[in-house]
């Protein structure tokens, strides 16, 4: 039950040392309690440091989940709506970007209809671009 609560697979180990003892036990009736805390000690101790030492590094996440929006700074779109005034502009991807292919953005350089530009950095929702 404890094990539902914890996520590194801990208590399994430990309830796994234990089947081991049993499974001695079965085949040894007369092993003194010292011998048995021992022998559970020693295959407890051995899984966990197995599991974390071989399996565990093996299941982590290689993917770029999570990561998209680093991913997509450098990306490079044109420009569809020059930004005017306080107001921000709008550039197209031929790529989506985080699920949308138009964003807002805004830029210090001026700017024309069919410009290309790069992504800089994001500011919230809104893009921060430089011109190529």
């Amino acid at each position: 039950m404890a094990e539902i609560f914890l996520v590194s697979f801990t208590l399994l180990w430990f309830g796994l040392g234990a089947l081991i003892v049993g499974v001695v036990l079965l085949i040894a009736p007369s092993l003194s309690f010292s011998l048995q805390l021992l022998l559970w000690i020693i295959t407890s101790g051995g899984f966990a440091i197995f599991w974390f030492q071989y399996f565990r590094p093996k299941m982590v996440d290689k993917t770029k989940a999570g990561i998209a929006r680093d991913a997509a700074i450098g990306a490079d779109g044109l420009v569809i709506k020059v930004p005017i005034g306080g107001k921000k502009g709008v550039v197209r991807f031929t790529t989506p970007i985080l699920g949308d292919d138009e964003w807002d953005f805004i830029c210090e350089q001026t700017l024309d209809i069919g410009d290309k530009v790069y992504i800089q950095d994001f500011s919230g929702n809104t893009l921060i671009v430089t011109k190529l």
